[in-house]
């Protein structure tokens, strides 16, 4: 796990953050039904590279895209394409960038048009669970302490949490030690300390919390065929409590 060393080295991942930020901002106004994933990925890369920042997954262990789109049942790792957004539908869209060497990492899931109150309520509960992992980044906390919050959260409303698939470190590679799973009991772990770095990102099915990997090697979809949610951010351990890093 990453541990910043310096004032300058939060203001670079801050400005990493940003960038992720702005281009989230853009895709908020972007996904709306008739449009394609394969444009949000343009839209999105020529966004990150106006920033002189580099698409952190562009290439990363071979995926094609600057963003990741998975559309419905999809939950991760959706590969952009001549997909056209419907109305009714959700997508989860994750983006990463690098600037000056560090990376920022955020995801949401948005709603295309008027959704089912059903689905409304699936992206309510992830995003509000991942604020509520966030509440519990704070120094001498156990990194566990953040997995359980979220579980409990969402398994309160009758979500299910994914396992496959967990949180991580993030600086100056993309993927860091340490794992960060979505649940399990508090108090577990090593102790958070100011200068750490974590991208936490609940995962939350609407059905069953198993999934599979389709043929492209890639996107991961839930098992059963329901619906999913994936919300995420980069956040930094300071002495005054969790610094949201991809947020404006």
């Amino acid at each position: 796990m990453i541990t910043l060393k310096s004032q300058r080295e939060l203001e670079i991942m801050r400005e990493a953050g940003r960038i992720v930020a702005r281009v989230h901002q853009l895709m908020r106004t972007l996904v709306q039904p008739g449009i394609t994933t394969a444009e949000l990925d343009a839209e999105a890369e020529k966004l990150i590279r106006a920033h002189d920042a580099t698409p952190s997954f562009k290439g990363y262990n071979g995926f094609p895209a600057s963003i990741c789109a998975s559309v419905n049942e999809e939950l991760v790792h959706g590969i952009p394409g001549m997909r056209v957004l419907r109305e009714g539908d959700i997508v989860s869209i994750d983006v990463g960038a690098k600037w000056n060497g560090f990376h920022g990492d955020s995801a949401f899931t948005y709603a295309v048009g008027q959704i089912h109150p059903d689905a409304q309520a699936l992206l309510d509960v992830t995003e509000q669970s991942l604020y509520e992992g966030i509440h519990h980044v704070r120094s001498e906390n156990r990194l566990s302490d953040v997995s359980h919050a979220i579980q409990m959260y969402v398994e309160a409303r009758n979500g299910s949490i994914v396992r496959d698939y967990v949180g991580h470190g993030i600086g100056r590679e993309m993927h860091e030690s340490p794992q960060i799973p979505n649940f399990g009991p508090a108090g577990k772990g090593p102790r958070l300390r100011p200068g750490m770095v974590l991208a936490i990102e609940p995962m939350v099915n609407a059905g069953s919390y198993e999934v599979r990997t389709l043929s492209d090697n890639w996107t991961v979809v839930t098992a059963d065929g329901s619906l999913c949610a994936h919300f995420e951010h980069t956040i930094a351990v300071t002495e005054d409590g969790p610094l949201i890093m991809t947020a404006l």
